[in-house]
């Protein structure tokens, strides 16, 4: 994206990694302007801090890429009192998404590109069980994040239509990153020989390029996988299910005026 000339803003949580990756960057593209934001997208008001930085220092922002995930074994809940894995996969990107919408609005034609996962097939939305109280698996977490994620994607298109902001949604496929390893915990060194059949995070990332940077995209409310147009699950269809998992975000991010 930075060979294109695009500006970018990345947000990062670890500032350290995030200043070796701008830099990165710049040494490739030359002349590329890269700005780093660092941002615990565990915490709502982080995340509300992170929007306010963004809409006063890059008024101009017309693509928004929702990349941040984590997976991990055991249990674990937020400064909020919410699931890890649902907050970080999708509370926070749902809240930063609608933050920033008015930013997005005003420079249309603008993009939202979504990273789901394949693992979203496996998934469930139980809205009496959000935070995985009862019988909890760090997989199926993810899968219900993942989820999330498609259904949200396709709310927001709807709800985008006409304004000249699209919305879709992505598998970038198995890439061979640290968040396996990371999910893993003290075990991680069995991810070891699966990542040996995993793809790069540049292949990864090619079809989140494609919706982000391509004229040849022109849908809204899709999901993606190897830059083409594919069905999601039978569960993310359901757009009463979709507006019901809006509504319940509204409740849980308290935000206070949805796009």
């Amino acid at each position: 994206m930075a060979d294109r000339g695009t500006d970018l803003v990345l947000v990062c949580r670890d500032k350290e990694k995030g200043e070796r990756t701008a830099s990165e960057i710049m040494r490739v593209a030359k002349g590329a302007s890269v700005d780093l934001e660092v941002a615990d997208l565990s915490s709502l008001q982080a995340v509300r801090e992170l929007a306010g930085r963004l809409r006063e220092r890059h008024p101009k922002i017309n693509v928004l890429v929702n990349n941040a995930g984590v997976v991990g074994l055991g249990r674990s809940m937020t400064l909020d009192g919410y699931e890890t894995t649902f907050a970080v996969n999708y509370l926070a990107q749902f809240l930063l998404t609608n933050l920033i919408l008015d930013t997005l609005k005003a420079n249309a034609p603008s993009r939202i590109v979504n990273v789901s996962s394949a693992a979203h097939y496996g998934g469930h939305i139980n809205f009496d069980d959000l935070q995985g109280k009862r019988g909890f698996s760090g997989f199926g977490a993810y899968s219900n994040s993942k989820l999330a994620v498609v259904l949200f994607t396709k709310e927001l298109a709807s709800r985008l239509r006409g304004t000249g902001v699209t919305a879709n949604c992505l598998h970038p496929g198995a890439v061979a990153t640290e968040i396996w390893n990371k999910g893993a915990g003290p075990f991680g060194f069995i991810m070891a020989i699966p990542k040996l059949f995993m793809i790069s995070p540049e292949k990864g990332a090619e079809t989140v390029v494609y919706l982000a940077t391509s004229s040849d995209v022109e849908a809204s409310g899709e999901y993606f996988e190897k830059k083409r147009v594919k069905k999601s699950s039978a569960e993310s269809y359901d757009a009463g299910e979709a507006r019901r998992l809006w509504e319940v975000s509204v409740q849980l991010t308290r935000l206070e005026s949805p796009g």
